[in-house]
């Protein structure tokens, strides 16, 4: 029996990104107001990553390290990002459209206001992920670890998890369409009574009931 179209789940639609012939580009480029096109970026290492407000566009960065980044207002469009090791990451009010992270190392992730679009992060590792007051629009995470991802009043359309294992998620005051769980085992969910627009397993509901009969009031024991 075909599924309802009401109750169809829309999946991200993240399209590859292929880069022409890109200029190599050079660690003193990678500054505040930057305005940078088709260049490759490989095996920067720095205290501090300070490019508050810069532009990228068609760029590539591979093997990335260190200790504070600022990309604060930045705007990365039809970018990849390969092997970043950065644990503290300053991104709020970011615009990133068809930006593709892989396999990186990112701590503390403070991207309140943000909004992303077409963004794909695959075999990372993150730590508490703070996209509160965001805007996003076909984002995934595939085989990913999570340590807390704050959804608190984010507005979120076409998000899916694969393979991820997510500690934590907060989600309080959220807005939420076609958010696919199912793909994540998730350890504790705090804002169960804002999922609305969320979907999960019915294992994901199995093990929820508790927490779910608690927000409820209800009592459930044997007879």
């Amino acid at each position: 029996m075909p599924e309802p179209r009401h109750h169809r789940v829309h999946a991200p639609k993240i399209d590859p990104i292929r880069h022409g012939q890109l200029e190599v580009g050079q660690p003193d480029q990678l500054v505040p107001n930057a305005d940078l096109h088709a260049a490759v970026f490989t095996d920067v290492a720095t205290s501090t990553l300070a490019m508050r407000a810069a532009t990228l566009d068609m760029c590539r960065l591979e093997g990335i390290s260190t200790r504070e980044t600022d990309w604060n207002a930045t705007r990365l469009r039809e970018t990849t990002v390969t092997r970043m090791d950065s644990p503290v990451m300053k991104a709020a009010r970011t615009e990133w459209r068809d930006l593709h992270v892989r396999d990186s190392r990112l701590g503390s992730v403070e991207a309140y206001e943000a909004r992303w679009s077409s963004v794909h992060f695959v075999d990372c590792k993150l730590g508490y992920i703070n996209l509160r007051g965001a805007e996003l629009l076909d984002v995934a995470f595939t085989g990913c670890i999570i340590e807390e991802l704050d959804f608190v009043q984010t507005t979120a359309r076409r998000v899916r998890f694969s393979e991820t294992r997510l500690s934590r998620l907060t989600a309080q005051q959220g807005t939420f369409e076609h958010v696919d769980l199912r793909g994540a085992d998730i350890a504790e969910i705090d804002g169960l009574d804002s999922l609305r627009g969320v979907v999960i397993s019915p294992r994901q509901l199995h093990d929820l009931a508790p927490a779910l009969a608690a927000e409820r009031g209800i009592v459930v024991r044997e007879r």
